[in-house]
């Protein structure tokens, strides 16, 4: 591919709710631009951007995927990013190097949640913004009712229409451009009458035009309000420098399954968009770049993209990686359309390319030409809010299951991977079911690996309620030297989440050398609670008398007295058993809250309080981990998506009965078998 210089390269993110043709209108863009020769459709999985077997099968976007196409002497280096809330994680990345997005609606679906929702992280970063409304030739499209959408659902966005459809849904023939004054018929060509039944909408929608386009310019405003006639060149300058300032929304529609409309979105973002900001840098200055994507692929290995910061990346160079404090050898380097590599001579400043076989650079690093510099601060991930506990089928699987999670996370830095230690399970944590599911399959895929899955384990505690004195003693003669440990000790309920042991031995009843022995023979037995077999918590231990004997004492028969004292009065002070209970802030928006708040209670949640955030509120709650294992799925039910949650541990505290009763006869059950 050619190379462009910066001022030439616009960096795109299409965004938008799942299912509102994305993908089809990049298929478009490609395919109107000359990068393929035909375009390609979901449903026969052979789209350039989703080439995951994954993404193929279920017809969805799972991971964003670079598509640069040229047009207009310009590179558009076009992501095409995922909708589906599960991978939000990609977005992220994404919206680290563009500098604007495409937002695609559905003429017949309106304002979707994942608009909502990603509209509000773009928001966050004070991108500019382009809409396009598709499927116009679908059932009930209507292009004034998802403008007005928009204008209800994000008040503090002002957007500008500078198409007007003519008809909709199965009679959409076409659509005017109030910017160049002329009909583009559904077929692609140029050329038409306005229908008398958009003269109305014509005048009211030029007017709104020419206002947003002069405001934005100091010159025309003024030869606006003396009443001299804007040209259409400079109605589009005005309303570029608009959208740059992100002043205004410029509105386009069209159709990427008739392929109307794409030739001259092709034009407006070669035209509206800006050059990358990080690009005014000479390409004569030392090289930096920032990864912020990371693709396994079992056969290519790495694959590594990153955005230009500043200086000429060139092949057979080497660039220091700040973050990991090491030297990386550049091979080849190419860009990506799709799966497909394409060989690039040279990385420009704003450029996006792909480097392979960079050992140690994984999503969120700064490689620059010195050893010393100032790396850009990591991408900051979502809490997981979903976890799956993963077993290995075989020997084999189990042998390769860690290298294997770790190649995943490199991949999709939203994933997390812990070994609880208590529960004996590896968990895997990301964004939702979906997210996890499709890694489990690329486990198989990838790396060989198959696993079991099962909901994860929630760590119970045991412990006293009531105090009690208890004696222990351990005796053992066995020919030679016997075993004799003899212990008293006082048990009660403790606010401390560890041991607390103190000793009140008088006259030497147990000799200084063998109380330590005691108080390791508690912890040893703590490990292992007398109602289901879950560590002990909050116990007060006081060792208050015992005797030994001269030759038969050690230490070992005064622990394994402790731990026989311990387990004996356990089980006759009240034992009950503990569950972990979580902090939960959930957001939702206001109209939602009634909903959330039976919901928690059913969980047997105690709401702790609502305060504002924004247009939405906080609820914040304490909720028992049992029964937040499912909230994320649930959360997306009642809020349609529009909710999202974080929890932390808080505390323990005791299971009721009947529950307890169950936890205690499954445990035992699990033990037994």
């Amino acid at each position: 591919m050619q190379v462009y210089p910066s001022e030439a390269i616009r960096n795109i993110g299409i965004v938008g709710h799942s299912g509102v043709g994305k993908t089809t209108l990049v298929e478009g863009l490609l395919f109107t631009s000359g990068a393929v020769a035909r375009p390609g459709r979901v449903e026969d999985g052979n789209t350039v951007s989703d080439f995951l077997p994954e993404e193929i099968a279920r017809q969805v976007t799972i991971s964003s995927a670079l598509v640069p196409v040229e047009w207009s002497g310009k590179k558009l280096n076009i992501l095409d990013s995922p909708g589906y809330s599960d991978f939000l994680g990609e977005i992220e990345g994404t919206m680290r190097v563009v500098d604007g997005t495409l937002f695609v609606l559905c003429a017949a679906s309106g304002v979707q949640v994942q608009t909502e929702v990603i509209w509000e992280k773009v928001d966050g970063l004070g991108l500019p913004r382009i809409v396009f409304i598709n499927k116009m030739e679908r059932e009930n499209a209507d292009f004034f009712r998802t403008l007005e959408q928009l204008k209800r659902h994000f008040p503090q966005s002002r957007f500008i229409a500078c198409q007007l459809p003519i008809g909709q849904a199965e009679n959409f023939a076409g659509f005017y451009d109030l910017l160049v004054d002329e009909v583009f018929p559904v077929d692609g060509s140029k050329g038409g009458v306005v229908p008398d039944e958009l003269e109305v909408a014509r005048e009211t929608f030029r007017e709104q035009l020419i206002e947003a386009a002069v405001e934005a310019d100091d010159e025309l405003l003024n030869k606006y309000l003396e009443g001299e006639a804007i040209s259409p060149s400079e109605i589009v300058n005005g309303l570029t420098a608009g959208f740059r300032a992100g002043k205004v929304v410029p509105v386009f529609i069209g159709s990427a399954v008739l392929g109307t409309g794409v030739r001259r979105l092709l034009d407006i973002l070669a035209d509206f968009l800006p050059s990358p900001g990080l690009a005014s840098a000479s390409t004569d200055q030392g090289c930096a770049a920032y990864v912020f994507k990371t693709a396994v692929d079992p056969y290519v290995g790495k694959i590594s993209l990153l955005k230009v910061l500043r200086g000429s990346l060139k092949p057979e160079s080497s660039l220091y990686n700040l973050n990991k404090g090491n030297q990386e050898r550049i091979s080849g380097l190419f860009t990506m359309r799709g799966k497909q590599q394409v060989p690039l001579s040279q990385g420009v400043p704003g450029d996006l390319i792909a480097l392979t076989k960079l050992s140690q650079t994984s999503t969120g690093d700064t490689l620059f030409h010195l050893p010393q510099g100032e790396s850009l601060a990591p991408l900051e991930f979502a809490q997981p809010i979903f976890s799956m506990a993963l077993s290995p089928k075989t020997k084999n699987d189990d042998d390769k299951l860690g290298s294997a999670l770790a190649r995943l996370v490199e991949e999709d830095p939203s994933l997390r991977v812990e070994r609880n230690v208590e529960t004996k399970q590896v968990l895997l944590k990301g964004m939702g079911e979906l997210h996890l599911e499709i890694n489990i399959e690329k486990l198989k895929r990838k790396f060989g690996v198959q696993v079991d899955t099962c909901a994860p384990k929630v760590p119970y505690r045991e412990t006293i309620r009531k105090e009690i004195k208890i004696e222990g003693k351990h005796k053992k003669q066995t020919g030679g030297h016997g075993q004799y440990g003899h212990v008293w000790l006082n048990l009660a309920p403790s606010k401390h989440s560890d041991l607390d042991f103190s000793e009140e031995i008088f006259g030497g009843s147990v000799p200084r050398q063998y109380i330590p022995a005691v108080e390791k023979g508690l912890r040893e037995a703590m490990l292992e609670g007398v109602l289901a077999g879950y560590p002990v918590m909050g116990i007060k231990a006081v060792l208050t008398d015992g005797s030994y004997h001269n030759v038969d004492s050690s230490e070992m028969a005064f622990k394994l007295a402790a731990a026989l004292a311990f387990r004996k009065g356990a089980q006759q002070a009240q034992p009950v058993l503990l569950e972990p209970v979580m902090h939960v802030e959930i957001v939702v928006p206001e109209t939602m809250m009634g909903d959330i708040i039976s919901d928690l209670n059913g969980r047997r949640g105690k709401v702790l309080g609502m305060e504002p955030g924004g247009n939405k509120q906080v609820i914040k709650a304490l909720v028992p981990e049992a029964e937040m294992l499912n909230y994320a799925i649930a959360l997306r039910s009642i809020t349609q998506g529009r909710g999202r949650f974080i929890m932390v541990f808080d505390h323990y505290d005791e299971v009721p009965g009947k529950l307890a009763e169950a936890i205690i006869t499954k445990a035992k059950l699990e033990k037994s078998s």
